[in-house]
Order: C-alpha cells, then structure tokens, then sequence
C-alpha cells in the first residue's frame, strides 16, 4: 500500500525539524548539518564519514527538503532492502528496484517513480545506467543523486566495481542535480580517482574523523587459529557477530566446527546455493546471538546495528578492507571488538595471490604497498589506533587506551644482529628459500635439504642457535613487514633482500622489533571487560544492568523481536540497542518522554510507543 508523504512539501520543511520528527535525534553529529546544507543549496559532495556515523542522513534528510525524488545508486541488493525497510518503518516513502523483484513491482515502482509519489528510491548501478532507465529519469523529477559505497568506483579501492564507472554519465545528463558520492573507507589516492571517475572535480570534500573510539582492537598472533578464535567468541556469549575467512572451504570448516562447539554459526560465500545463503543472511539480521562466518562477500550492505565483535582468521589485503570490515562492528556505539590472528602463511598467500593475479604492474605495485601496509599494521608496538587512523591522514595526539598494544603493552628489543644473520642467512643460500628453510640454518638443524644444497657448509649455519625457532619466526615475520626481506612473486615463498636490507647491513643502521610473548597480559578493555588469552574479552561486567533494569532490558529487546518477525524485520530496525538502554536508563513514564528518547521520531512513536511504554510501567523499578 502506497502511504502519503510524512513530510508536508508545501511549505519548505526545515532539517533541524525533520531530524527529531523522523528519524528521533535532536542534534546532528559532525559534518552531517554541513553536508545537507549545501546539498540543499544544489552543491555537490565528496563525503567521507567512518561507518555508523550516520552518511545515510545526508542525502535522506536533503531528499525530503528538495523537490522530487532521490535517486540512490546502491551495489547490493541486501543493501536496499535493509535501508527500504528502515525509512519505511520512519514514514518514508522509499522504494527499491532490483532483480529479485517480479515485473510487476517493478512496473509499479516505476509508476511511482513518474508520478512523484516516491521520497527516495534506490537502485544499481547496471540498471540506472540503461537507456531505458536514464529517459525514465528524463521524464521524472529528481532531487539529488546518492552514489554510496563510493570506494566502488576505484580502481584503487578494496571493492572495485566496474558498473560504477558509468555513473559519470549523471552529470552529462542531469548537470542541474546536485549528486553526493558516499563513502566510509578511501584513502588519499583512492579519493582522487572517485573524483576523476564520477566528475566530481568542483564537489566539495567532507572528511569526518575515521576514529569508531568504541571498537577494541585486537590481533593475536596465529597458533591454532581456530581453538583462539573460540576463546574469543566464548568472551561474547549471546553476542553477534561476523567471522571473517580467506576462502571458502575455510568458511565451511570453521561454521561447522563452531556450530559443533555449541556456537550458532552459520556459513557464508558465493559458493553455497542462493536459498541457503539469503536464509542464512535472513537469520543472522533476524535473529540474536547469530555468528555469520563468512568470505569477504559477506558484509556491505549490512546494517545490523548491534553486531558485537567483527573477527578475521586470516589477513585481509589492506587496511582499506580491514577498517571497512571492522566498521560493521558496533554500529550502535556501543561497545565492540575486532579480533584478528595473523602468521607469516597469510602473506606469503596473499602475497603469491597478488603475483600470479591478471593485474597491470601498476595496480600489483599499489597492492604489494597495500599488503606491506596490513602487515605493518599487525607487526606494530604503537597503538593500533594511531597507526589505523594516521593511513588514513588523521593524527591521533595520545595512544588510545582500547586496543591490545595500549591494553597489554608490547616489549621491544634491539635486534639488529639477529636481524643482519637473518638477511645473511636468506643472501648466502640464494635468496630463494622459505623460512623453516633458513631457521633450520640457522639454528643449525642438519636436515636432508640443508645438507642437499650443501648450506651445512655455510659460515651462517648454527649461528643463531641462542634464539628459538619461534623467535626466529617473529625476526622474519617482522623483517617482511618492515620491508627488510621481500617474497617471491614465483610461488614458492623465497625470501630476497630489498635495498633498505643492504642499507642495514652495510651503514650501521639499527633495528627495534617487538618482542612477542606466549600469551597476552591480562589488562583493562574500554567497555568494562578485561583482556585475557588470545584477546578474549571476559563476559560484560555485570554492573552494566542490575536487577530491575537487566530484566527490563530483556523484556523490551523480546518485544523488540516478537514485533519484527511480525513483520518481517530485522529487530534493529525497529529500535537498536542503544534506544532500548536509553529506555532502560530514564524509564520514561508517558508518550512525551518517550519522544525524547534518541531514535524514536514520530512514526515509530505512533506506531510501537504505547506498547513500549506499557512494558516499561510493568517493570519493577531499580
């Protein structure tokens, strides 16, 4: 059923207005005002803002203050549905077109289109671009054109997509509306090429801080990678979550081996058949507690807002992909972790991945960059943070306090000879050999391959029996992060020296590696939980809700679920875990009071405020 326009157009509705009528929020956060400002006045943007810092409200709000409807460009179409739903649930008139729908709704969203009965409407890319659709688009009036997930466009993001390259083509046809490009995650270089690729040149440039202050990070060193990743998980009982794998036999493996550990763990890739992947995506945006293990597939377009811990069991590519991934953590502000476990097989795959992929020199020379980058992220003593944020141009002055190198501070040492045996050991034998390889030469194991090739002969040999094997390992793992040692582009993992290599050998230079330890001190996490093995963070402090205000908490979150499946809905999209605390925490005794809550507008005060109110009286108080 078609509902009127919840905005009245016939006299210009005002922002501030619109942001507490619809949407529950009293006042904007960042650049948000700026950016819908100059939206309205016909400007176009550049916007860059971290996830969950509400990028959505910049083009929502302009196209419910400007004449016609908005066109969102939109990749995914879990992503549509998610953001139909949500502004449907707000009062607004929005629509998606994509290619799970019969003809039928399509034709009748297309009629909509054309007789301005529409406040936003989203679609892809491949269809917007058509000729059809375009002459649509000619016949209709248009407010504004939202390009999200803008990183798409780039040949030097994390997701390129090639459709997005034919967006230019909006500011041939339609020079008078003002279009934004959207994104969470682009680096310098990749800004440049949004700009170049969509004509955006005169957009003005809208950078927030890339800082999500309520996310923990964590990165632990690989051991066995899945009895670590269970420790974590048991840190977040009830908690959902998304795990993270490389492949997708991996993917496979680990949901099955958690589902059989008592973990409701559900598999996720492009592999499996279409039905059972969207009823996994529909239970883990419909359901509590869910841990989607997934390919990198998974993720964009999610909005499930109380998604506890994001987890990588493998090295993503850059820290573009990783601070994108990690971004769909805690999109409530509350709360969060992001667990990695890493090892030096994860780059020497990537690495050969890279090598034998079909990419120019160019595009394989900015990715080896980017890798060298992921991995220094890992190998770091300095906060986390710091590093993260400063990829990005963004200086953080002081150490952040809630990731695992401030937590548990890490120990350096000097390790320049042990580095410079290291370099001589890989230069001696070749520059073709792996690590076990020149560990074992230098430990001096007389194995069958080293006496083979004769490296038993080798003033190398048995020089660096005082460090053990694991010690060893972390002297390469660092040595490769730091650009010392190369790997080879030929597959079989061989180790050359880099220039900056023959500097430290020759000119007296010095190196400081962390020095890695068996398992983590414990020390305080932001949030109220403490750190223990692994970066498992220990069960929420249960001064978080007491008595009265956890059963309250309960209640409301099972209302929350019974009036969504009634629907259909993902629960957060009736109300995220942070209006439900609110509630909890000021116990509002009437409709006026509930109004005030953040995240409830008009619609859904309409619509579920009574219900929510008489819970509320039923609890016992504090």
């Amino acid at each position: 059923m078609t509902r009127p326009s919840l905005v009245d157009r016939t006299a210009p509705p005002a922002p501030q207005a619109l942001l507490k009528q619809v949407f529950g929020y009293d006042a904007f956060r960042g650049h948000q005002a700026a950016v819908i400002d100059h939206v309205i006045a016909g400007g176009d943007a550049l916007v860059l803002m971290p996830t969950g810092s509400g990028k959505s409200i910049c083009y929502q709000i302009p196209a419910l203050c400007r004449p016609g409807v908005a066109i969102v460009v939109s990749p995914l179409i879990a992503l549509m549905q998610n953001q139909v739903a949500a502004l449907r649930e707000l009062g607004v008139r929005a629509a998606a077109l994509h290619s799970n729908l019969h003809w039928s709704d399509v034709q009748e969203t297309q009629d909509r289109l054309a007789a301005g009965s529409l406040d936003l409407l989203y679609v892809a890319p491949e269809r917007l671009t058509t000729p059809g659709f375009l002459d649509l688009l000619a016949r209709s009036r248009i407010a504004l054109f939202a390009i999200d997930e803008a990183h798409c466009v780039s040949q030097w993001g994390h997701d390129f997509r090639p459709d997005y390259r034919q967006l230019a083509i909006l500011h041939e046809r339609f020079p008078e509306v003002p279009r934004l490009a959207l994104t969470a995650t682009a680096d310098e270089p990749t800004r440049r090429d949004i700009q170049r690729q969509l004509k955006l040149d005169d957009a003005r440039l809208f950078v927030a801080g890339f800082d999500r202050p309520n996310i923990t990070y964590r990165v632990v060193l690989k051991s066995e990678p899945k009895a670590q990743l269970a420790r974590f998980i048991a840190g977040h009982p009830g908690d959902a979550g998304i795990v993270y794998c490389m492949t997708r036999r991996k993917v496979e493996e680990t949901a099955a081996w958690l589902a059989g550990r008592g973990v409701a763990a559900l598999p996720y890739h492009a592999g499996l058949d279409g039905g059972v992947r969207a009823g996994n995506q529909t239970r883990f945006l419909g359901e509590e507690g869910i841990v989607m293990v997934a390919t990198v597939a998974f993720g964009m377009g999610i909005d499930k807002s109380n998604v506890r811990f994001v987890a990588h069991l493998d090295l993503p590519k850059s820290l573009e992909a990783y601070y994108q991934e990690t971004g769909r953590a805690g999109r409530d502000g509350l709360p969060a972790t992001a667990w990695m476990s890493y090892g030096l097989s994860d780059v020497v795959l990537l690495r050969q991945l890279l090598e034998g992929s079909a990419s120019d020199g160019e595009r394989k020379s900015v990715e080896r960059a980017k890798l060298s980058t992921m991995l220094g992220y890992c190998e770091t003593a300095r906060c986390r943070r710091q590093v993260l944020l400063n990829y990005f141009g963004e200086r953080l002055a002081e150490p952040c306090g809630n990731c695992d190198t401030c937590l548990e501070p890490v120990a350096t040492w000097d390790a320049t000879t042990a580095a410079q045996k290291a370099l001589s050991a890989a230069y001696r034998t070749g520059q073709r050999f792996g690590t076990e390889h020149l560990i074992d030469l230098l430990r001096g194991n007389a194995t069958e391959k080293i006496a083979r090739h004769g490296h038993d002969q080798l003033k190398t040999f048995g020089v660096g029996q005082d460090l053990a094997k694991r010690d060893w390992q972390s002297v390469f793992r660092q040595l490769i992060a730091h650009g010392y040692l190369g790997v080879d582009s030929e597959g079989f993992g061989g180790l050359f020296l880099t220039d900056a290599a023959r500097a430290l050998l020759k000119d007296g230079s010095t190196v400081e590696l962390r020095r890695d330890v068996g398992a983590p001190r414990a020390g305080r996490r932001a949030g109220g939980r403490d750190g223990g093995r692994d970066g498992a963070p220990a069960p929420a402090d249960p001064s978080d809700f007491s008595g009265g205000d956890e059963a309250l908490f309960k209640a409301l979150k099972a209302l929350r679920l019974t009036l969504a499946r009634a629907q259909g809905l993902p629960p957060y999209v009736i109300f995220h875990d942070s209006t439900l605390r609110a509630i909890v925490e000021r116990r509002p005794h009437d409709l006026a009071a509930l109004a005030d809550i953040p995240g409830i507008g008009r619609s859904k005060l309409e619509r579920y405020g009574a219900q929510f109110l008489a819970l509320v009286r039923t609890e016992p108080a504090r």
